[in-house]
């Protein structure tokens, strides 16, 4: 086990530690330049949200709070436009509202947005016609055109990178400042093929419900609730690019320690996740609140030993644990992983990333995800939580506001001749907007069933998140210990 208590930690201390997914680069000198002017930049985030952010994350660990983080797989700089960022705010806001009717607890909106360029991958090179080259790395990092010149790391991208992330940070700030995100008018949420959504109907009802809720209690009181006007939304991206990473961790007067003010949650992938390693270093000694990406390959003896190593002083918020395991490991890989944490008598979020587990090349080669399976593993994972007497407080999903066809299956019910239609990720492929909300509704549907309350109307496809056992939906049984009516729709195997 590695022993850091009483270790030395600065911001640079990761660079003496090993350091899995390095990125080469020709000219070190020119990337120190870059890295220096980026140090010197304004920050994209400050020290107070980080903090209530991870205020918030302590507590969902306890339940009182439900996270959702999602957004793109890799973002792009040509996503860098208004139309782009409006829309994947508004899936988001959507899902977030969905979400709050299904567990009646204020849902905390993490975007993987504003920074999320870099993106570990499983080999170093790729070959095409003979040729072989640097793998794509994100567009913080190299280019997608497979010739030498686009595949070589260049540091002026990170700069770039950089500054793309503060156009759309600042511009999602002015949206949810300036009323955007107002609840008393969810309708400014809809994008342009919302009309043709089989998930128009449950959407809609659940927006009626709540708007007519906020009337009454506004007419009741006599007062505007201005609190529904606007809402907190964070940014996060994978703590990949270490040096980047330390050209944005700075102190703050006033405020003890470290923090990363280019992002306010950072997170540490399942391939970086080595406890002696330099990413793990590296986050364990900066303020913000950090996740880290639980694989299938985990053992409970890493995991203690990352617990312990990034959240030793036991703070609430501090650590989430995003557990990636794929619907046919999840069973037998996280009931040792949720004992092995409890063990160690410090609390941490546990979250579910239902698609990182659940990638399959399609008959033609190409890399895409069922539907099926990312409903199968988020509904095993919430009942093992339950029946552990733990809490699921959170779901982790790449996703996009686009009409893309990358993910198989869904009410849409797309199947792999419609792939080539409008496969559009550099990298891993994404939930479009339809299989989105559709698993917003599902989650919903069945907080809803768990508490008792009425779901609401079905929609085609899946009518709720079933367990492989067929013994209960999310959050357990009805309260009478047999289920309603509404409880009995055809169960399928998830």
């Amino acid at each position: 086990m590695v022993d850091r208590k009483n270790s030395c930690w600065t911001n640079a201390s990761w660079r003496d530690k090993p350091v899995e997914q390095p990125i080469a680069y020709p000219d070190a000198e020119e990337l120190e330049r870059v890295l220096a002017q980026i140090a010197a930049l304004p920050p994209l985030v400050t020290s107070w949200e980080i903090e209530d952010l991870t205020k918030a994350l302590g507590d969902a660990a306890v339940g009182n709070k439900f996270l959702l983080h999602a957004g793109d797989c890799a973002e792009d700089f040509s996503d860098c436009q208004a139309s782009f960022i409006v829309r994947k705010l508004k899936i988001l806001l959507q899902m977030s509202l969905i979400l709050f009717y299904g567990c009646r607890k204020p849902v905390i909106k993490v975007g993987r947005l504003a920074g999320q360029y870099a993106k570990p991958r499983s080999s170093t090179t790729e070959t095409q016609a003979g040729q072989t080259l640097p793998t794509y790395r994100g567009a913080n990092i190299n280019r997608p055109g497979f010739s030498a010149e686009e595949r070589r790391a260049d540091p002026k991208l990170l700069l770039k990178g950089h500054e793309y992330a503060a156009m759309t940070l600042n511009f999602t700030r002015a949206l949810v400042a300036g009323g955007f995100a107002d609840l008393h008018h969810p309708e400014y949420w809809n994008l342009e093929f919302f009309q043709q959504s089989p998930q128009t109907r449950d959407y809609l009802k659940t927006t009626e419900k709540l708007s007519d809720a906020i009337q009454f209690m506004e007419s009741l009181t006599g007062t505007r609730i201005n609190e529904l006007t606007r809402v907190d939304f964070y940014t996060s991206h994978e703590a990949l690019h270490l040096a980047y990473e330390q050209a944005t961790t700075r102190q703050v007067p006033r405020r003890r320690g470290w923090y990363n003010l280019g992002t306010h949650f950072p997170w540490i992938g399942d391939r970086t996740r080595l406890p002696a390693g330099a990413h793990v270093e590296y986050c364990r000694g900066i303020a913000n609140p950090i996740g880290v990406k639980v694989g299938p390959t985990m053992t409970a003896t890493e995991l203690v030993e990352l617990i312990e190593i990034l959240n030793p002083r036991d703070i609430a918020g501090r650590l989430t644990l995003i557990h990636r395991l794929g619907t046919e490991h999840i069973g037998t890989h996280l009931p040792p992983l949720i004992e092995a944490a409890r063990a160690t008598q410090k609390r941490v979020l546990w979250c579910c990333d239902p698609m990182h587990g659940n990638t399959r090349l399609s008959g033609s080669g190409v890399k895409t995800r069922r539907f099926d399976d990312i409903v199968s593993e988020l509904g095993q994972a919430f009942a093992i939580h339950e029946r552990m007497g733990s809490i699921l407080g959170g779901v982790h999903l790449e996703l996009t506001g686009e009409d893309v066809t990358e993910c198989l299956g869904g009410a849409q019910e797309l199947d792999e001749a419609d792939l080539a239609r409008a496969y559009t990720t550099h990298v891993d492929p994404r939930l479009n907007y339809q299989q989105a909300l559709e698993i917003a509704l599902l989650i919903s549907r069945d907080m809803c069933r768990a508490t008792g309350r009425q779901p609401g109307a079905s929609h085609p496809g899946h009518d709720r998140l079933d367990h492989p056992d067929g013994e209960t939906e999310i959050g357990g049984r009805c309260d009478s210990g047999a289920e309603p009516p509404e409880c009995t729709a055809t169960k399928r195997s998830l």
